[in-house]
């Protein structure tokens, strides 16, 4: 079970803001280069002034980002403007994003760097495998338990506990394997789904 399984009710929601924009000349690009652009930003403040207060920016910028990530495919399926370049522009800045928002938790202990590089690089993992399901004939993987939608709910709980309480509990080192874990399963579940017969 994943959280992108509500995916499609989100959606909904948002579907007469999508078209007002569209009627002003938004493009699927610009709201993806926009939403990659904030993330990198607030990635680059975390790091360089990790201040508890300022990680309740994350749960707050994580769920505008999911919004922004169903605006820019409802602008490009729904609006005509598919491209071959949204393609490449949306899973490029979709891993640089992830990777900017996690790494500064590697700064709030009991968190690690070598931890949060491991979380990064499975990440950018499950997207790959996600991606090759297309090469292959098959559809965009999505497959959970820790794709995109679940990691954005995890960090922003966990930004939401750091700006909280200032730090995060000693048993929360626990998360940093078991989300390796759920991302290697994450990563065979979509090697499996794009092998399976069609």
């Amino acid at each position: 079970m994943s959280i992108y399984k509500l995916k499609s009710s989100f959606q909904n929601l948002l579907r007469p803001l999508v078209g007002r924009l569209a009627e002003r000349g938004v493009t699927a690009n610009q709201v993806t280069l926009f939403a990659a652009l904030v993330s990198v930003g607030i990635g680059v403040l975390l790091l360089a002034n990790p201040q508890p207060a300022l990680f309740a920016l994350v749960p707050i910028w994580m769920l505008l980002r999911m919004a922004l990530n169903a605006v820019d495919g409802m602008l490009a399926r729904e609006h005509g403007q598919k491209s071959a370049l949204g393609g490449y522009l949306n899973e490029i800045t979709d891993v640089v994003s992830d990777a900017a928002l996690y790494l500064p938790f590697a700064l709030i202990a009991p968190f690690s760097l070598p931890w949060l590089t491991a979380i990064v690089f499975l990440a950018t993992l499950t997207e790959f495998t996600g991606v090759l399901g297309v090469a292959h004939g098959k559809g965009r993987s999505y497959e959970g338990p820790m794709g995109k939608s679940d990691r954005a709910l995890l960090f922003g709980a966990l930004g939401a506990l750091v700006a909280g309480f200032g730090t995060l509990p000693d048993w929360t080192w626990h998360i940093q394997p078991m989300a390796c874990v759920l991302l290697v399963w994450t990563v065979v579940n979509r090697v499996r789904a794009g092998l399976a017969p069609s």
